[in-house]
C-alpha cells in the first residue's frame, strides 16, 4: 500500500493504515495506539503490562481513578453524578436502565427514531409499560421528531431517547426537556463530540467503541440520587448503586479498555477538549454533506437539520454501482463504507479520530467514481 503525501494511507506515524469509515469497533487515534504500543510490555516501569494488573492494585486503581477523573474534566460532569465504567455494551443498559430506574413505577416514556430505539424499547417492554411518545417511523426514521409532537406520560418513571442513531444517521441537536422525569440517553455514537450539559440527563449510557475506546467498555453517567431502588431479582453487577459503591469494580473490570479510555481522553483533552474537537467534527461533516447536496449521483435521506455529525449514511443514485463502489474504495484505503444491512446503501462514521484527511480522501474517490459511471 503506498503511504506517500496525499493518498488514502497517509497518516503522521508513517505506518501504512487505512481510513476506517465503520460504525463500530471504529477508528481509533493513532498517537493512543502508540503511546498503548509503546507502554504495552512494560507500564511505566511497573514491570508488566496493565492487561496483566490486578484490578485491585494500586497500579490500575490509580489508573481508573485518573481516566474517571479526566473524563469528568471533559463533560464538566456535576458532583450530583456518579460515573461507571462497566461491561456489556449499550445492549445490556437497555435492561439495565429500566431495572435501576423504574424505582417502583410501572410504566417509562421512549421516542423511537430508529434500530438502536426500536432495541431498546423491546427490552424495556420486558420490565415496564412503554409509551412510545414519538416516532419517525412514519418517514423510515429520517428525522427527529420535534418536541411540541411528543406526548409524555404524568406518571413515566424516565423518558428515554437515541440521541444518535448511528445506522439511520439521525441526531438530536437539542436536548429534550422533560420538566422533573429523567431524562435518559443512550450516546453511544456521539458522546465527546461535542460539549454536553450532563446536569439535565438523569442517566446517560454510551458504548466505547466509537468514540472512547475498544470495544468491551460501556460507560454510564447517572445522578446519584436516581440509584439504590432496583427491580426485584436484579443481578448485582447489574446494580448501577452497587457498581458505584464499589468503583465499578464489583467484579473484574475490563482493565485495558478502561486505560485506553483514559488515553483518549488525554488526546482530546491535548486537542481543546471537547470545544476543540467539535470544531475539527463540524468541518469533516461539512466537507461531506456539502459534497452530497451539490450533485446528483449520491443522495442523503434525512432532513439537514437532524443530520449526524459522526454518522452520514448515503445512496447510489443506481444501486447496481453499490458492489463497485465498495470494491474500489478498499483498493484506495477507504474501508468499512457499507451501509447497515437493514438499511443498505454506504455509510461512512466519522467519529473524532477520523482525521479531516480521510473525509477529504473520501469525497475525492466519490467524485472521481462519480464521472466515471455517470
Amino acid at each position: 500500500m503506498a503511504t506517500g503525501t496525499g493518498t488514502a494511507m497517509d497518516r503522521p506515524s508513517g505506518a501504512q493504515r487505512i481510513y476506517n469509515f465503520g460504525a463500530g469497533p471504529a477508528t481509533m487515534p493513532v498517537e493512543v495506539l502508540e503511546r498503548a504500543q509503546a507502554e504495552l510490555v512494560n507500564w511505566h516501569q511497573a514491570g508488566l503490562s496493565v492487561m496483566e494488573m490486578s484490578h485491585r492494585g494500586t497500579e490500575f486503581v490509580a489508573i481508573a481513578a485518573q481516566a474517571e477523573a479526566k473524563l469528568r474534566k471533559l463533560l464538566a460532569v456535576p458532583a450530583t453524578h456518579e460515573v461507571l465504567f462497566l461491561q456489556g455494551g449499550a445492549t445490556l443498559q437497555f435492561a439495565g436502565v429500566p431495572m435501576n430506574l423504574l424505582r417502583g413505577k410501572k410504566k417509562a416514556d421512549y421516542v423511537n427514531t430508529g434500530e438502536w430505539s426500536k432495541k431498546a424499547i423491546s427490552e424495556a417492554k420486558k420490565f415496564c409499560e412503554v409509551n412510545v411518545a414519538a416516532s419517525s417511523e412514519d418517514r423510515n426514521f429520517t428525522y427527529a421528531p420535534k418536541q411540541s409532537t411528543w406526548k409524555l406520560s404524568k406518571d413515566a418513571a424516565y423518558v428515554h431517547y437515541c440521541s444518535n442513531e448511528t445506522i439511520g444517521g439521525v441526531e438530536f441537536h437539542w436536548t429534550p426537556e422533560t420538566g422533573d422525569v429523567p431524562l435518559v440517553a443512550d450516546m453511544s455514537s456521539h458522546i465527546l463530540s461535542k460539549p454536553l450539559d450532563v446536569s439535565k440527563y438523569g442517566l446517560i449510557y454510551a458504548g466505547a467503541q466509537k468514540n472512547i475506546g475498544p470495544a468491551g467498555l460501556v460507560l454510564v453517567i447517572a445522578r446519584a440520587d436516581l440509584l439504590g431502588e432496583v427491580v426485584a431479582g436484579t443481578p448485582n453487577v447489574m446494580n448501577y448503586k452497587l457498581q458505584s459503591d464499589a468503583d465499578s469494580m464489583l467484579n473484574t473490570p475490563p482493565t485495558f479498555s478502561v486505560y485506553l479510555a483514559g488515553l483518549t481522553f488525554d488526546w482530546l483533552l491535548a486537542r481543546g477538549g471537547l470545544e476543540g474537537i467539535a470544531k475539527v467534527n463540524a468541518h469533516k461533516a461539512a466537507l461531506l454533506y456539502d459534497y452530497l447536496d451539490g450533485q446528483d449521483f449520491y443522495s442523503n435521506p434525512v432532513d439537514r437539520e437532524d443530520r449526524s455529525l459522526m454518522n452520514v449514511p448515503f445512496r447510489l443514485r443506481d444501486d447496481k454501482h453499490d458492489a463497485k463502489f465498495l470494491e474500489l474504495a478498499e483498493a484506495r484505503g477507504l474501508s468499512q463504507l457499507k451501509g447497515h444491512r437493514s438499511v443498505g446503501g454506504m455509510r461512512a462514521s466519522i467519529y473524532n479520530a477520523m482525521p479531516v484527511e480521510g473525509v477529504e480522501a473520501l469525497v475525492a474517490f466519490m467524485q472521481e467514481f462519480a464521472r466515471a459511471h455517470a
